[in-house]
């Protein structure tokens, strides 16, 4: 079967862009993994008439609005190869499941999210969406106003340790990465960070405690940390153009979210440096409605 529109990327920007493909009675076929970015969170921010769920929730009812759709197709697998051109992709799975092993599509949906590079600090990993957290929109409100952190891994931790005092009290730990010159002292007092000099040992305890090199302990609330992002590969081996931001790589595409490949869009993560869940949506609707405008007028 040649679906309309291949997505790849089931999660808040790929459910929003297969429903407004949904409306228009294309066939398309959306291809997910279950692994969205935020999974490990028990509670998401900021996304309207959502606001306080878990991501399992809202995952949920937005599947459960799209299996609503006839000519929506869900798959789970992972995407290995897309070849192809405008017209006439070929996706092959990397695990077939059941007879599905590729699919044929006229255009292409990239919503596969990003993986985040975290500082290689022992016990950080294990408190990634939970206690440590890279945005203060999204998770920023549930610790109460209590002492938050922000981990330096270079000098890209000036903007969170700016920022979040609207959160909480807030020590910016140099951890050794840089040295915030005058002016940068001086907006940190302005906003009443703290400065913690030295480097940062190990994160520990049930909720999280940064315990420095010279053995301090200090107990938070929640850490944040800048990461970098690291698209799909699958962006890469398609030829897509990669813009590199201070947050990481992204897929550089058009006001129309379409990327430099022809018939291939992308949104979320993926395609911005600084995502929530209200941006990814916003994003994939706009990369449905303009995956749709190309196949009506063949662009």
């Amino acid at each position: 079967m040649m679906y309309d529109v291949a997505i790849v990327g089931g999660s808040y920007a790929g459910m929003a862009a297969g429903l407004q493909l949904a409306q228009t009675r294309r066939h398309i076929v959306v291809v997910d993994t279950d692994q969205p970015r935020n999974r490990f969170s028990a509670r998401s921010r900021g996304f309207l008439t959502q606001d306080g769920k878990s991501p399992e929730d809202i995952v949920a009812a937005g599947y459960a609005e799209l299996a609503q759709y006839p000519t929506v197709d869900w798959h789970k697998g992972e995407v290995e190869t897309i070849v192809g051109e405008v017209g006439d992709f070929t996706l092959t799975l990397a695990e077939p499941r059941a007879a599905a092993s590729s699919f044929r599509a006229r255009r292409v949906i990239l919503a596969a999210g990003v993986d985040d590079d975290l500082p290689a600090l022992p016990g950080l990993k294990e408190r990634w969406g939970t206690h440590v957290f890279h945005c203060p929109y999204c998770h920023g409100f549930d610790l109460n106003h209590g002492h938050i952190g922000v981990l330096a891994h270079s000098a890209a931790a000036m903007h969170l340790a700016l920022m979040l005092p609207d959160w909480g009290k807030t020590t910016l730990f140099l951890n050794d990465a840089f040295a915030p010159d005058k002016w940068q002292l001086q907006k940190l007092d302005e906003r009443g960070t703290h400065i913690e000099h030295g480097a940062v040992e190990r994160l520990a305890g049930e909720g999280v405690k940064v315990v420095m090199a010279d053995s301090r302990v200090f107990p938070l609330e929640g850490l944040f940390v800048v990461t970098q992002t690291i698209p799909s590969t699958l962006a890469l081996r398609l030829g897509c153009e990669i813009e590199t931001t201070p947050l990481g790589r992204v897929i550089k595409t058009s006001a129309a979210q379409a990327t430099s490949v022809p018939g291939v869009f992308a949104c979320g993560d993926i395609a911005r440096p600084v995502g929530n869940l209200s941006l990814a949506v916003s994003d994939g609707a706009l990369a449905g409605q303009a995956a749709h405008h190309s196949l009506v007028f063949d662009l």
